[in-house]
């Protein structure tokens, strides 16, 4: 094909946030109704890249990018998403953008609203126009009608099913004229699965009409199904562009995850622990959690006690939904079991009656309190649930100031916290810094049993190796069962004695962390693997 032929050419991209280069020489071209899948684990670069693409203001603050992108052969310079739109890219997002006090009608056509003059407008301007909300309908209908979605257009999108908005926004995209190139972030993540196989059908209508895809997805059965081709990222570098004709799910995998499993994890640790199946310290049977994104549809799983635990899938797969459930975040559901006792799925925080402690992956959101001190972050649970740091009798208990300063000092010490004190505000902290502070506050809690998810998500490779040490210490030294779920397998694979891969919601295989690479990409696609532990 001639490249002027190209709707979209990114060549030679790079791009660095204050020295960490994250993106090193990708490339990515894309032919006009070619549905193009964009893999990559996270942390790949994908999204980096479409910032990139869409002129994101957090690229240009940062000192812009290196290499050159040419749409339709014209070499373009797109320094805002404004120019991005004018451009016709457009973005189906993964979370969604509706505004839920508008009609679908309203949603599909803001921005692009239909007006008519009136008297008004013919004094004081365009802007006092009337909508033409007749008008807005019949476009907002024939964007519908092209996703096949039989929804009444003046319908308020609050309350609507997620698949539904998921629609709303792909009839709001296709609604723009001049649309040459649209952009699917994970827009299966969380749909069921009729509604992402209807979704493949619509993007399959979109692409026939000429308009190119980037297909954005972990999901390797989708990209089978529907894509035409594929480029794989791997640490910020461009690996392969496929067709999807000559490629199948080995290769995929291999390409994606397919490198040499560095060391995060001295072996000084004396392992002298005798697991056992007849010792179980976490039981799961027909487990459930409905978990927007990361669903689990019931599994069954049998976690040693002392052993390192680790969970790992590509992202939408179920793998945050289990100890989310547990901790009793999200509904959930089956029987669940703590060193042989019963807990309570409905009831909030009975995990930690029996000592279960969680590290979330949303350190903001759930696991801590930004505008509090470190000191304050690292004790206030204990004090709650064991009343620890407290001292006096029962009918009156005081807060021990000098006992809570000084184990937050010891954690600082332990960890590596780098601070000014333990007074300091825990969100003025660098990302790995505030990751430590959450682990140490779910460790105050003395726990037998402790998930960690997401542990070294935003860090540098030497808070990550501390971390991992540290909980391989606790788990060698103590006996604490360590349940690590994680998205980067080198790190699963560098401190577990098992792994449990999540595909769809349920356990694909429990593999050896010397399992080979290809075994570990089959499973994370739901491929059966041969060895390993088959859990169907």
């Amino acid at each position: 094909m001639d490249k002027t032929q190209y709707v979209l050419e990114m060549d030679n991209i790079t791009k660095d946030y204050s020295g960490n280069q994250v993106l090193k020489g990708v490339n990515l071209h894309i032919k006009p109704g070619e549905i193009h899948a964009l893999m990559g684990e996270n942390g790949a670069g994908k999204s980096t890249l479409m910032n990139i693409l869409f002129g994101m203001p957090v690229i240009h603050s940062t000192g812009g990018f290196g290499g050159s992108v040419t749409m339709a052969g014209e070499s373009v310079n797109i320094d805002n998403p404004l120019k991005a739109m004018e451009m016709g890219i457009g973005m189906v997002h993964q979370e969604f953008m509706l505004i839920p006090g508008f009609t679908v009608t309203e949603n599909i056509k803001i921005g692009r609203e239909i007006t008519t003059p009136n008297l008004v407008s013919r004094i004081f301007g365009k802007s006092m126009e009337t909508l033409d909300f007749d008008a807005m309908a019949k476009d907002a209908r024939k964007a519908l009608k092209t996703i096949g979605l039989q929804i009444e257009d003046y319908v308020k999108v609050a309350g609507l099913p997620v698949g539904y908005m998921q629609f709303i926004e792909i009839a709001r995209e296709i609604d723009k004229t001049g649309l040459r190139l649209l952009v699917f972030d994970e827009p299966t993540a969380v749909l069921t699965e009729s509604e992402a196989g209807r979704l493949l059908e619509v993007m399959r209508v979109i692409a026939s009409q000429g308009i190119a895809i980037i297909f954005i997805t972990h999901r390797l059965d989708e990209v089978m199904a529907v894509a035409d081709s594929m480029t794989i990222l791997r640490d910020g570098e461009f690996v392969a562009r496929r067709e999807i004709k000559d490629t199948n799910v080995v290769e995929i995998a291999e390409l994606m995850i397919g490198r040499k499993v560095e060391k995060l994890v001295d072996d000084s640790f004396k392992d002298t622990r005798a697991l056992s199946y007849d010792s179980i310290a976490v039981r799961l049977r027909n487990y459930h959690v409905e978990m927007p994104g990361e669903r689990v549809k019931g599994i069954d799983l049998d976690i040693r006690k002392g052993e390192i635990f680790g969970i790992g899938g590509l992202a939408g797969q179920g793998k945050l939904g289990i100890p989310n459930g547990i901790m009793g975040l999200y509904e959930a559901t089956g029987e669940v079991a703590i060193n042989g006792k019963p807990l309570r799925l409905e009831k909030l925080g009975d995990a930690l009656n029996h000592k279960v402690a969680f590290v979330s992956e949303d350190r903001k959101g759930v696991g801590l309190l930004l505008n509090e001190s470190i000191e304050h972050n690292i004790m206030f649970s204990a004090m709650e649930t064991n009343n620890k740091f407290l001292k006096g009798f029962a009918w009156m208990r005081l807060f021990d100031s000098k006992a809570a300063k000084a184990h937050a000092q010891d954690m600082v010490k332990r960890l590596d916290i780098r601070c000014t004190g333990v007074r300091q505000a825990a969100g003025s902290l660098s990302g790995g810094n505030q990751q430590k502070v959450c682990l140490a506050r779910a460790l105050t809690l003395e726990p037998d049993i402790l998930f960690v998810s997401e542990p070294t998500r935003g860090i540098d490779i030497g808070a990550k190796k501390l971390v991992l040490e540290y909980l391989t210490k606790l788990n060698r030294e103590q006996g604490m069962t360590v349940i690590v779920v994680s998205s980067e397998l080198v790190e699963l694979r560098s401190v577990s004695d098992r792994i449990a891969i999540i595909s769809d919601g349920r356990v694909s295989k429990i593999l050896s962390p010397d399992a080979s690479d290809a075994d570990f990409g089959l499973a994370m696609s739901g491929t059966r693997v041969k060895g390993g532990e088959d859990h169907e």
